[in-house]
């Protein structure tokens, strides 16, 4: 029997969505290696392209134009994506460091996480300032801004931008087209706006030919910014009295500011200090022609955070761009086996620099001029580039694709002999144990801690025995979040019916790959796994592992409850109202996540959701008197709904208006974009009165849902306190419907808009 894909064999691990990176995952994923698989590990999933961000705060571009979406790109690149932090590496035992992930385990390691700006050395800068990297944080503060000036127009407002180089002459230019122009359009003159640009150097754009440095310092000038040159920032502190940031000059200068934007010098990540990496004297990674670090063969950087110490250029993203061909040619060649080829970065390069109101400067070496037609070659340029992440090729993926030098791996075999060896299995287990100490708990004779050929457990007396089981492929490539999501879903069904967890079995598929490849992906699923069960104190008792050609994971989970006191699908009784305790969507946002088509902003929202336990829910329904509950997972929520009304001899009624959705969830049922399991969910509306079925939000109720919410039945009187309640434990909950007596007709759900 021989496997679907070649197992896994060497781990290709990107640190950073930089433009390098982005361009290497599109040009891997026409051409990937067998047997190797690639992770990209980044805070972002939506990673900022440096040439329009000016654009973008003068309102030229929208997110999306001006963003490079990487929750696709990734897919496309049959690369895993670990939405994470990285906060340091270690080199010897090949792993990078996270901020909420354990450690991910590399036998290559590319690292392109960009720069920062220079605030450390200046007090009070890191404090008051809003630094322009990372960008997302500043586009965050510049929206806020924004709606100041919206709701408060008439409201004198004081910027200052601190630093003349290229990069904040363009943002400054960018943030007052944009004010001025919101002004005008408010119907307020925009002299209630002031605007700043301090600069240590005695001309703007220090870089630049003298041609570009006088005609900026003029754009400036005629746009009423006021330009102090020569003056040094040696202190940002805050008024108490006005809430203003007082910005000092070396010269003595102070000037008042409501917000200060801090475009310095770039500075490299604190964390690469201890990384034990090549750096140079201001913290950049030193790399060779072929992008390898100086220290590590197998450490490859680009972009930002490294300088090429045979070829400096300066920190500017057509570097980064120009690096991404070479850094892929090179990380191919080097799990292959073969020679790396040297890169040699362009010695000049043409800036084209947005001055504004349609112009820009076309710059290159001593030569500069200003017009529109600079401004229309940039636009061209920029969308041109952004469109290679958005119009990705149709690939016919070969089935003979090349194998890394290190592929030498039987065929598996089915029964017994796919199960998970016995050096895998022990490896994670003693790794998870380390980092996750076992929870005590009374009720477990035997488990992990001194394994049997089963566990044995201890059962309350008068409690009564819950048992569930649920099993599934991933539907994220991110094994400790999958874990969480898994164990979510499976622990509902227990909360559903009032019961508290008591113990729990895993059952785990992991991919075809080498034993130390295994033993990694086991590893992280445990880690998840037991970070899901911290909260409810359940102890895992054991389980099953087995290998195929995909992530899979099932939870046999055993609960005990009160008999008197449990909560089940029949109950509810006329009056109640309804209330729902998570967003819908799921099913049409991952079925468009499959096909690339879903934004990674509405991903990683919906995960956030799929990441909340039921438990607190489940105990706020039961402390306002439940009358019925359930979880609403596979059938959709009016299939789930269905179940209760049936069960309980009742007619449930739903406020289509009312039901909370994921964010992108009906631009994905618009596009049609619907889970496999949608046609057979759509059997639940013969017992739905046929109204209201042309709403925008009427798919929604058959769209299946994995680690979905509960839904309640809860007396009226007690449902305002109960929604306020759930709403207080962060629960995006709503009140959907209401329950009335039965239909004299086989219909039991009725919708209104």
């Amino acid at each position: 029997m021989t496997p679907a894909e070649p197992p896994i064999s060497t781990d290709v691990v990107l640190v950073g969505g930089g433009h390098t990176h982005a361009l290497v995952l599109r040009q891997w994923g026409m051409a990937p290696i067998a047997g190797v698989r690639l992770t990209l590990i980044t805070d972002l999933v939506d990673t900022p392209y440096s040439g329009m961000l000016p654009s973008y705060v003068a309102g030229r571009y929208s997110f999306d134009e001006a963003h490079i979406d990487l929750r696709p790109l990734t897919r496309f690149a049959q690369c895993r994506l670990i939405v994470d932090r990285a906060t340091g590496i270690d080199p010897d035992r090949q792993r990078v460091l996270c901020a909420n992930h354990p450690a991910i385990a590399y036998d290559v390691l590319s690292i392109d996480t960009g720069s920062t700006p220079a605030t450390v050395s200046v007090p009070g800068a890191a404090e008051y300032t809003i630094p322009a990297k990372p960008v997302p944080d500043l586009l965050r503060q510049w929206q806020k801004i924004v709606e100041v000036v919206e709701a408060n127009p008439q409201k004198p407002l004081i910027l200052g931008v601190v630093g003349g180089g290229v990069g904040g002459v363009e943002l400054a230019i960018g943030l007052h087209e944009r004010l001025v122009g919101l002004l005008t359009s408010l119907g307020h003159p925009p002299s209630t706006l002031t605007l700043h640009l301090f600069h240590r150097g005695e001309v703007l754009a220090t870089e630049r030919n003298r041609w570009t440095q006088r005609r900026l310092e003029k754009v400036l000038r005629s746009r009423g910014i006021q330009i102090h040159l020569s003056e040094a920032v040696v202190e940002v502190c805050l008024d108490d009295a006005t809430g203003q940031r007082i910005v000092t000059g070396a010269s003595g200068l102070s000037v008042g500011c409501d917000r200060v934007f801090w475009v310095t010098s770039a500075s490299a990540p604190d964390w690469l200090q201890a990384s034990g990496l090549s750096l140079n004297d201001q913290g950049f990674i030193e790399v060779g022609d072929t992008l390898q670090t100086l220290s590590h063969p197998n450490v490859f950087a680009a972009g930002d955070v490294a300088t090429m110490v045979h070829h400096p250029r300066p920190k500017a993203g057509v570097f980064a761009v120009r690096q991404g061909p070479p850094l892929t040619e090179n990380l191919r060649r080097y799990v292959q086996g073969n020679a790396l080829k040297p890169f040699r970065p362009q010695t000049e390069f043409l800036t084209l620099i947005e001055t504004g109101h349609g112009k820009a400067i076309a710059s290159r070496g001593p030569l500069a001029i200003e017009t529109s037609l600079a401004h229309r070659w940039k636009d061209h340029i920029d969308r041109q580039f952004m469109a290679r992440f958005r119009d990705l090729p149709v690939v016919e993926m070969s089935s003979h694709l090349p194998l890394p030098p290190s592929y030498s791996l039987p065929p598996p075999c089915a029964g017994c002999g796919s199960k998970l060896g016995s050096t895998a299995l022990a490896e994670a287990l003693r790794r998870v144990r380390y980092d996750f100490p076992a929870l005590p708990s009374g009720a477990v004779l035997i488990g992990l801690d001194a394994p049997d050929d089963a566990a044995v457990v201890t059962v309350p007396p008068g409690q009564v025995m819950v048992h569930t089981v649920d099993y599934f492929t991933a539907l994220v490539d991110d094994p400790f979040v999958f874990a969480q999501i898994c164990l979510k879903h499976c622990l509902s069904d227990l909360y559903a019916m009032g019961a508290r967890p008591h113990t729990v079995l895993a059952l785990v598929q992991v991919p075809y790959a080498t034993p130390a490849k295994q033993a990694e992906m086991l590893y992280q699923i445990l880690a998840g796994t037991y970070k899901g069960l911290l909260a409810s104190g359940t102890p895992l008792v054991g389980g099953h592992t087995t290998v195929g050609p995909q992530l899979a994971l099932g939870f046999a989970c055993n609960g005990v409850a009160d008999p008197s006191r449990l909560l089940r699908k029949g109950g509810m009784q006329p009056g109640d109202a309804l209330i729902l305790t998570q967003p819908l969507g799921t099913g049409t946002l991952f079925a468009a996540d499959m096909q690339g088509q879903a934004k990674g902003r509405w991903i990683e929202g919906a995960i956030t959701h799929m990441l909340t336990s039921n438990q607190a829910a489940a105990n706020i329904f039961r402390t306002h008197g439940a009358t019925a509950c359930t979880d609403v997972t596979g059938f959709g929520l009016a299939g789930h709904l269905v179940e209760m009304a049936r069960a309980s001899g009742v007619t449930a009624t739903l406020t289509l208006e009312a039901l909370p959705l994921l964010t992108g969830a009906l631009e994905t049922l618009a596009s049609g974009l619907l889970s496999s399991l949608h046609g057979q969910n759509l059997q639940a509306a013969e017992l739905i009165a046929p109204a209201h079925t042309d709403h925008p939000v009427y798919p929604l109720l058959f769209d299946p849902q994995t680690a979905g919410g509960l839904l309640a039945a809860i007396p009226a009187l007690a449902a305002q306190a109960c929604l306020a309640e759930l709403k207080g434990q962060g629960y995006t909950a709503a009140m959907v419907g209401t329950v009335r007596a039965p239909s004299t007709t086989d219909i039991v759900l009725e919708l209104v808009p």
